[in-house]
């Protein structure tokens, strides 16, 4: 199942001013919450642990993550069994934009602005992972 997709976000609305990238931050950003939280799937335990470890050390950010372990793509196959329960809950599920996007948009958003525009960098990262632990401790108190 592929939840998102950097290549998805490269017309209609997307700034020209921007580089394709861009549309890999928000995706980017809840994954390595994620990978981070132990919920990475055996593609990248077993698969790319030299690009893993360089997002656990901070080497590369969120969205370069995604870029690079993933080929701008979100699929099942990033996530353990959990990780994708929680992705289907809170990010994506057949078809529908869960309740991430609107977290995100509250937290790291600027009025006015594309959320393009958000820096993929880890001070926005920083910003947003408490809202995604949160979402995700109220997501396991209720299973």
């Amino acid at each position: 199942m592929k939840y998102d997709d950097a290549s998805w976000h490269y017309e209609g609305d997307f700034p020209a001013d921007l580089p394709p990238a861009a549309g890999a931050t928000h995706i980017g950003m809840f994954l390595a919450w994620a990978v981070l939280h132990g919920l990475a799937g055996e593609l990248h335990t077993e698969d790319s642990p030299e690009i893993l470890q360089q997002l656990q050390q901070r080497a590369i950010s969120p969205g370069e993550f995604l870029i690079r372990a993933c080929d701008e793509k979100f699929t099942d196959e990033d996530l353990s069994d959990d990780g994708n329960a929680f992705a289907q809950h809170y990010y994506r599920s057949e078809g529908k934009w869960g309740d991430y996007l609107d977290d995100y948009e509250a937290t790291l958003g600027q009025k006015g602005r594309s959320l393009y525009y958000v820096p993929d960098a880890w001070e926005s990262y920083d910003r947003l992972a408490p809202v995604i632990q949160k979402r995700f401790n109220g997501w396991r108190a209720a299973a």
